[in-house]
């Protein structure tokens, strides 16, 4: 809930700071999508920062067996962004999107550096539909009986993304890899 609250906030914000400003009227679609834009530079990073061999890196020292490793994160992740974008657009999503893994295929570095991308190409393109309109509507299928509409999936998308983006910080860090948003 602090965490929608949170979003809306932001939106309403982004909204009356543009209008305020004389600029054109921001709509709901735009205000989502700088969002989607914000997670995509952070995470996109923070993944390219990562040496390829390292992508196979899952802490070991203390309480982590089973956690996913730093491709595995990413993976998962993005596999999340792909499936909240096919819901939005009214799309079935694969079923290694609804696992949230991934496809098996995607494994090195360049190639779950392409699947990140075009998880958020994806949810570019999902923010370009939601209006004023549908943002609320409950939508015909669903991921679950608490997430029903588009605005929800928005919201979702960007809270599950910088939650992964927090471990991926983590084990970058563990590595000795500064993070490039703490670089500047």
């Amino acid at each position: 809930m602090k965490i929608a609250f949170s979003i809306l906030s932001c939106l309403l914000f982004t909204f009356t700071s543009t209008v305020g400003f004389g600029q054109s009227k921001l709509t709901v679609g735009q205000a989502l999508d700088f969002w989607i834009t914000v997670t995509e530079e952070h995470v996109v990073a923070a993944a390219d920062a990562m040496p390829g061999e390292k992508y196979s890196f899952a802490p070991t020292k203390g309480d982590f067996a089973g956690v996913r490793t730093f491709g595995q994160q990413v993976k998962h992740l993005s596999a999340n962004n792909y499936r909240m974008a096919a819901y939005i657009l009214g799309q079935t999503p694969t079923p290694d999107q609804k696992s949230e893994t991934g496809p098996s295929t995607v494994q090195s570095k360049a190639q779950i550096m392409e699947y990140v991308k075009g998880s958020f190409a994806a949810l570019h393109r999902a923010m370009a539909v939601i209006n004023g309109e549908n943002m609320l509507e409950t939508m015909a299928v669903f991921p679950s009986a608490s997430q029903k509409t588009r605005l929800q999936l928005a919201e979702d998308a960007v809270a599950h993304s910088f939650d992964h983006y927090g471990q991926m910080v983590e084990y970058l860090r563990m590595n000795g890899i500064v993070p490039p948003a703490s670089r500047k």
